[in-house]
């Protein structure tokens, strides 16, 4: 695939999420390394659904370290349990946070930050990165987005097998 995305204005954020996955397909598939596939798949997100931040962190020893982004400057470490990440590193599960003023110990990177999704990236069973996404508006991620990136998870997680 070329490395330019195609993208249709004026779509709902489904339909956008519909068009854009088989292209973030397309880039994993002849690509194993894992920085240069997470930096691709955070300039899609950025670019197809303009978040306020997109990036990763990795886990190295025992927190987590800042990986691939788009956004303003960030935080780059993160103990486990600390904030939404270390929260998200720590349980492995997807975290949606309707208002990050209101989540016990968020990490306010942005003060421009309003609500936040957080989810896990494993190999096999043990969470080695996370995939952390910003809005600067209140209440911006739901289910529909939770599905969605896990969709586009799976694909980063099977291009590192």
């Amino acid at each position: 695939m070329a490395e330019d995305l195609k993208l249709t204005k004026g779509i709902s954020r489904e339909e956008i999420y519909k068009e854009i996955l088989p292209q973030i397909e397309a880039l994993l598939e002849s690509e194993t390394d894992m920085i240069a596939n997470m930096a691709n798949v955070a300039a899609v997100f950025k670019e197809a659904l303009e978040f306020f931040w997109i990036g990763f962190y990795l886990v190295k020893g025992d927190e987590l370290v800042l990986g691939p982004f788009q956004g303003p400057v960030a935080c780059t470490r993160i103990q486990k349990g600390k904030g939404v990440c270390g929260a998200c590193w720590q349980t492995g599960e997807i975290i949606i946070v309707p208002d990050v003023d209101q989540f016990p110990g968020h990490i306010a990177c942005s003060s421009l930050s309003k609500s936040e999704i957080v989810l896990p990236i494993r190999r096999g069973q043990e969470v080695i990165a996370i995939l952390d996404i910003d809005s600067d508006q209140l209440e911006d991620f739901s289910d529909l987005d939770s599905n969605y990136l896990s969709e586009a998870i799976k694909m980063l997680e099977k291009s590192m097998e």
